[in-house]
């Protein structure tokens, strides 16, 4: 399913009519759907954990830039060492103060904003990021976090896109969209649960 097609199939269950194009249009119900789409697909994107959007990166010292595309580390265990020891997280800048002043045999790292902190500064060299993407739009071989065509396709199942545009779409304009909200969930949880080989 690309963009239009998702949005397609909103159409025909909320019985409006179907849109030649989405992207670009001059249609305002038009430019309303894709935003809707785009809120959806952020949203369903920053959900989960799912398979496509997992990266493998390195990290050349500490101090270094996370990357562009870096949406959030991927839970257990986000930067091991070169030698594939795990580096341990700090979640604030107070115990980074600490755990950094102090020798340690055991590594930890620190997200600095949009830097990568390690300590000791030598476990950095060399280390290996696990982290979620942002990037959860196809277009042709190439990735992005924004729609940009009506062809677009998503790192993620396509139902999830339809139901999640559907109540939003609902909400927007006024209506009851509990049941559709509720379905979606349900949706999302088993699609989760199905990505993960949990099925």
């Amino acid at each position: 399913m690309t963009l239009i097609t998702t949005i397609n199939s909103v159409c025909d269950a909320v019985n409006i009519d179907r849109f030649d194009s989405v992207y670009g249009a001059d249609d305002p119900a038009a430019n309303t759907m894709f935003e809707l789409a785009q809120q959806a697909g952020d949203e369903i994107a920053r959900r989960a954990d799912w398979r496509g959007l997992l990266v493998s990166g390195s990290l050349l010292s500490s101090g270094s830039p996370i990357p562009t595309d870096f949406q959030r580390f991927v839970p257990g265990g986000g930067i091991r060492s070169a030698a594939g020891e795990f580096i341990r997280p700090v979640t604030n800048s107070a115990q980074w103060r600490v755990v950094s002043a102090i020798a340690s045999v055991q590594p930890y790292y620190f997200l600095d904003g949009s830097v990568v902190r390690v300590a000791p500064p030598a476990a950095g060299n060399g280390a290996l990021l696990d982290y979620v993407s942002n990037r959860w739009v196809k277009d042709g071989i190439a990735w992005g976090s924004n729609l940009t065509k009506d062809d677009n396709t998503f790192a993620f199942p396509e139902k999830l896109m339809v139901k999640d545009i559907i109540w939003r779409w609902r909400r927007l304009k006024g209506m009851a969209y509990d049941d559709q909200l509720a379905e979606f969930e349900a949706d999302l949880s088993q699609e989760i649960d199905a990505d993960r080989g949990q099925s």
